[in-house]
C-alpha cells in the first residue's frame, strides 16, 4: 500500500500492523467500531484512526480493547502492547532524516532502515542507495532544465546526495546494518555519468565487499528469468519483539509496503531463490574486477 496521510496524521508500518490485528480481534468477537468507541469513551473516528494506523495507540486503550474482545492470553496482550510501544517510540524519534526535505515518500523507509538490523535488497535496474557514490546519485538525477530551474535543482540534488550519504553511515555504525544485496547484471553495465562514474562506483563496490556485514552477489544474464525481474524490493528485518519483516517495493510512480505475513514470506523465498541462482560472493567479486578492467 502507498503510505497514507490524513491531516497531520501519518500511518506507520507498525501502526498499520497493530491496527490490522485489532480489527481482526474485533471481527472475531463480532463487534463493531461503535462498541469499541464506547469501551474507550471515544469517537468512532478515533477507533478508525487506530485501526488504520493513523495515530499512536496508548497502553490503556490496548488493554481496554483486549478486555472488550475477550482476549486474555498474556502473550497476545503483551505482543500488542509491544507493537504499540515500538510504534510510539519510532513516531517520536528524531534522526538525521528530519534535516532533509528532499526525502519525500522515503521518510518512512529511512526511519525503518535506521532501526533495522538487516536488509536484503534485490535490484534489477539500479544500485541500492546504500552502495551509491555521489557521482552515481547525481547521474541518476541529471535531467535537462532551464538555467534558473537548473540552479534550484542542483541545490536540491546536493541535499539529496547528502541525505544518501547519511543513510550509508548505518553500514559502519555500531552495531552495523547487515546488508545482503543481489544485483542483476544489467545494473553493472548501465552507469549514469559514463565511464568515470563507472570506475569510481565499481571501485567502491569492491571496497564495500571487504566489510563483514555486506554480502554482494551478481545475477548474470545467463541465470534466466524469474519473478524478481518485475521489480526491485527490499526486505527489512528487526531484532525487536513483534517487529515483523517489512517489504518495500518500488515501481516507476508508486511504492508498496508489505507488512509481515504471507506476502513478506513470499518475497523472502523469492530473494533466496534469486541468491541461490546468482554468482557466489567470490565469483561476483571477480565479475566486478573484470568489468573494471574493461573500462
Amino acid at each position: 500500500m502507498n503510505q497514507p496521510m490524513l491531516g497531520n496524521s501519518t500511518s506507520s508500518v507498525l501502526g498499520r500492523r497493530l491496527g490490522g490485528e485489532l480489527v481482526k480481534l474485533r471481527s472475531t468477537a463480532g463487534l463493531t467500531q461503535t462498541h469499541a468507541a464506547k469501551a474507550l469513551s471515544s469517537s468512532i473516528t478515533k477507533v478508525t484512526k487506530m485501526e488504520r494506523g493513523w495515530v499512536p495507540v496508548r497502553d490503556p486503550d490496548v488493554r481496554a480493547l483486549c478486555e472488550l474482545y475477550g482476549v486474555h492470553d498474556p502473550s497476545v496482550v503483551g505482543h500488542l502492547l509491544e507493537l504499540a510501544r515500538i510504534d510510539r517510540e519510532r513516531r517520536k524519534a528524531r534522526g538525521w532524516w528530519d534535516d532533509y526535505t528532499t526525502l519525500g515518500v522515503m521518510q518512512e523507509y529511512v526511519t525503518l532502515e535506521s532501526a533495522a538490523t538487516a536488509i536484503k535488497v534485490w535490484q534489477p535496474a539500479y544500485l541500492p542507495g546504500l552502495l551509491q557514490i555521489p557521482a552515481y546519485v547525481r547521474g541518476l538525477r541529471a535531467t535537462p532544465f532551464g538555467s534558473t530551474e537548473l540552479a534550484r535543482r542542483k541545490d536540491r540534488d546536493e541535499e539529496f546526495v547528502a541525505a544518501r550519504l547519511a543513510r550509508q553511515r548505518r553500514l559502519t555504525s555500531d552495531p552495523p546494518l547487515t546488508l545482503k544485496a543481489v544485483l542483476y547484471e544489467s545494473v553493472l553495465r548501465n552507469f549514469p555519468g559514463g565511464a568515470e562514474t563507472a570506475r569510481g562506483q565499481l571501485d567502491h563496490l569492491v571496497k564495500m565487499t571487504d566489510l563483514p556485514n555486506i554480502t554482494l552477489q551478481v545475477f548474470p544474464f545467463t541465470g534466466g528469468t524469474h519473478q524478481g525481474l518485475n521489480g526491485a524490493f527490499n526486505i527489512i528485518s528487526f531484532a525487536e519483539p513483534g517487529a515483523m519483516d517489512v517489504v518495500y517495493a518500488e515501481a516507476a510512480f508508486t511504492h508498496t509496503w508489505i507488512e509481515g505475513g504471507e506476502g513478506a514470506a513470499a518475497h523472502d523465498e523469492l530473494f533466496e531463490m534469486i541468491a541461490e541462482r546468482s554468482l557466489n560472493e567470490r565469483e561476483s567479486l571477480l565479475f566486478l574486477h573484470d568489468l573494471r578492467k574493461d573500462l
